[in-house]
């Protein structure tokens, strides 16, 4: 949530001439629903359910792109495992103040923490950083690096 998944995996896309899918889009697109409204009127379950499904139809119908899921993606139904099956997982390990500053400006369109104050949503990252880890950890590549930079993502990823 934040770390700039859908950015990178955009230029990633670019540069390497794949297709670019950002799960969450997906999931709007094939509800015609926005995730606030998905959680709302389904809840979580449902969304992850959603998520697990496209995640698999998409790694199954190409043979190469970029994926940007969201922070959640990893966490449910094996994921994680079919992720690093089915290609190379990046973890961005994005600071923690940076993503409180980038998450305080974005609040309105992020369901979980849209109605959370400055200082809940410091504990809620915290907690979701906390819980999250193991499966971030199993990517099979990790940047720490800030900023990020385009070549030497690309760099690590065909060198892993």
């Amino acid at each position: 949530m934040g770390s700039g998944k859908t950015h990178w995996g955009r230029l990633l896309s670019e540069k390497l001439g794949i297709p670019f899918f950002d799960l969450d889009e997906q999931i709007v697109a094939h509800e015609g629903k926005s995730i606030v409204e998905l959680f709302e009127e389904k809840g979580e379950e449902h969304f992850r359910l959603l998520e697990k499904d496209l995640l698999h139809i998409i790694a199954e119908s190409h043979d190469s792109f970029v994926m940007a899921c969201g922070g959640g993606a990893p966490c449910y139904y094996n994921n994680i495992d079919y992720m690093n099956q089915s290609g190379t997982t990046v973890w961005i390990n994005t600071p923690f103040e940076i993503l409180i500053e980038r998450l305080i400006k974005e609040k309105e369109t992020r369901p979980l923490i849209r109605e959370l104050s400055n200082e809940q949503l410091e504990m809620f990252i915290h907690k979701k950083i906390a819980g999250r880890r193991i499966y971030y950890e199993q990517a099979n590549l990790v940047v720490e690096e800030q900023p990020v930079e385009l070549d030497a993502l690309i760099e690590k990823i065909f060198h892993a």
